[in-house]
């Protein structure tokens, strides 16, 4: 039974911290007999900076932001190795297309729920089936599977229409399993908006309690992955806080009081070298892996946003050394002009690059406005639309997301010096989240294009047609480019091995740079500062150190960020 309980709020988190930090325990305690502020600190991880509210729900099948759910408690089938860029078996023991539409998959056997119910190749079934509701994430997998077959209790038999490779790697890897034994007892309202309280899962860890600033997870002693894999996770508790400002993280990263932080945390890297407890991946600059590709969206649907020529001028206007050096102090990297993350550079095509690239010119963008008819007739400092009207673009960013706000200052800034007018405009993050999704705004930044197995991923992201009222995942842009879909849609039933990969791989980014429905600015670090002075072997491109994500971010976790657990020490 999940507890809920009033205790500290964020502001006495020193004292609470600091009083856990005497405490020491042989770990026989009964995790069920200790409240949150009872949990020994050499059996806790205290994290911050992916919860920006209390826990709301423990819904899987619509997920929202609640730290760990999907990982410490319902996992995948596969895991992805971001430094191989392989799938490797998790719940599955393996999987394999055995006839060209058929994929077989093998469960490892004893994996028991939470509950003690045996997982089982029925619930493997019925996490699949859930697809056939329309609201569900990867409905769309019901496009191309015909059906889904338990053989026995550990072989699940997909036959499908079309062997879409891509797109089935990334459900194996990135969708959770659920218990259909608990599941199956809900109505469709409930499977898609109830809290699910009290959740059945496979993970490493529960839910132990939770309230307003905080929640709790317990380490489970019948994880599977102890006897099938070696595996242990080191911390007993993991207590994650409601990130409130950066300048509270700062002081408890500082104080020991917090062992990892997953936000963007301005000064770190002067922290940093006054404190030896604090670390990050790298050492320095950019000091954080890349996670995701933040782009500037246009909205295509207005006027001369609609214009390839235009957006490819506005390319050639950012500064984006200026936002890597003077917003981030090299605490992120420039972007690649295709937006693909580093862990795919060997898909780059550098002719194409070299004849339709990018880069900052603005000179050049000026000179490409001029040969589009784009002309200041005024003379007020700013071209009009080809019909003569002024532009004036606003782009929004989340206001307090402080590290964006400073980017869209350097933006608009460099566009008004090519002659574009666009002034930054700050507003409330769920209402630039309405905007995205009902395309009411004219230019915007967003990073949902990040790390995966596959570049699919993200060409997905920037070319998904139809372009529907409500846009809820992909084509924020709205631009319509039929030949650049079926090119992706190709690009998802091909096999990274086969010749034809590459080769449609470097049409789509001609017609990315081409056409510009999205402009890559930076990559975005995976934020992870850490403090050694009770957790130890944390990841890191240093020595032995593991080499996996250092975050608690949800999705994060499927990448191989739950091996951060299992290799943490105690420090002496």
């Amino acid at each position: 039974m999940i507890r809920r309980r009033t205790i500290f709020t964020l502001a006495a988190g020193t004292a609470f911290a600091a009083a856990a930090c005497t405490d020491e325990s042989t770990g026989d305690e009964d995790p069920a007999d200790l409240s949150m502020d009872e949990f020994p600190r050499n059996q806790t991880l205290y994290s911050t900076g992916t919860a920006w509210g209390p826990p709301a729900d423990w819904n899987t099948v619509t997920p929202g932001e609640v730290t760990g759910l999907n990982g410490l408690g319902y996992e995948t089938l596969f895991l992805f190795d971001p430094n191989t860029t392989e799938l490797t078996p998790w719940l599955a023991e393996s999987g394999e297309w055995t006839e060209e539409l058929v994929y077989t998959l093998k469960l490892r056997p004893g994996i028991l729920w939470s509950d003690g119910e045996q997982l089982t190749a029925e619930d493997v079934k019925y996490t699949a089936e859930l697809g056939q509701i329309e609201a569900v994430p990867y409905a769309n997998i019901w496009d191309w599977l015909a059906s889904v077959e338990a053989v026995d209790d550990v072989t699940v038999v997909f036959t499908f229409t079309e062997a879409r490779h891509q797109e089935w790697n990334n459900f194996l890897w990135a969708e959770q399993i659920v218990p259909e034994h608990v599941f199956s007892a809900l109505s469709e309202e409930e499977l898609l908006t109830g809290a699910n309280e009290n959740p059945v899962v496979s993970g490493p860890y529960t839910v132990h309690s939770f309230d307003q600033d905080r929640l709790a997870w317990a380490r489970r002693d019948d994880w599977w992955a102890t006897e099938a894999l070696g595996l242990e996770v080191a911390p007993k508790f993991i207590v994650d806080i409601v990130n409130t400002s950066n300048e509270v993280t700062l002081n408890l990263m500082a104080q020991g009081e917090l062992d990892i932080s997953n936000n963007f945390l301005p000064g770190i890297q002067d922290l940093i070298a006054s404190n030896p407890d604090l670390s990050t991946y790298y050492p320095e600059a950019p000091y954080m892996l890349s996670a995701n590709t933040a782009m500037l969206i246009p909205n295509t649907t207005v006027e001369p946003l609609n214009d390839p020529e235009f957006r490819r001028a506005m390319a050639f206007a950012i500064d984006t050394g200026k936002i890597v050096d003077s917003v981030y102090s090299g605490l992120v990297a420039a972007a690649n002009p295709t937006g693909l993350l580093p862990i795919w550079d060997k898909y780059l095509d550098q002719t194409v690059i070299s004849e339709v690239g990018f880069s900052f010119n603005t000179g050049e963008a000026a000179s490409i406005l001029a040969a589009a008819g784009y002309e200041d007739a005024d003379g007020d400092g700013f071209v009009e639309t080809l019909n003569g009207d002024p532009i004036e673009f606003k782009l929004n960013v989340p206001t307090g997301w402080t590290d964006w706000e400073e980017a869209a200052r350097s933006m608009a800034g460099d566009l008004r010096n090519a002659g574009i007018n666009v002034v930054e405009e700050f507003m409330d993050a769920g209402a630039v989240d309405d905007a995205r999704t009902t395309g009411d705004f004219q230019l915007m930044l967003n990073n949902w294009s990040g790390t995966s197995h596959t570049p699919w991923t993200h060409y997905r992201y920037l070319f998904q047609l139809p372009v529907l009222d409500s846009q809820s995942t992909a084509n924020f842009s709205r631009w319509t480019n039929e030949a650049a879909w079926a090119l992706t849609e190709e690009l998802a039933a091909t096999a990274a091995e086969d010749p034809r990969y590459q080769e449609i791989l470097s049409e789509l980014q001609r017609h990315a740079l081409v056409d510009m429905p999205a402009i890559p600015v930076w990559y975005n670090g995976a934020w992870s500062q850490v403090n050694n002075s009770v957790w130890t072997n944390w990841p890191s491109e240093e020595g032995e150190s593991p080499k996996v994500f250092p975050s608690m971010w949800n999705s994060l976790w499927n990448m191989g960020a739950i091996y951060m657990l299992t290799e943490l020490k105690l420090a002496e």
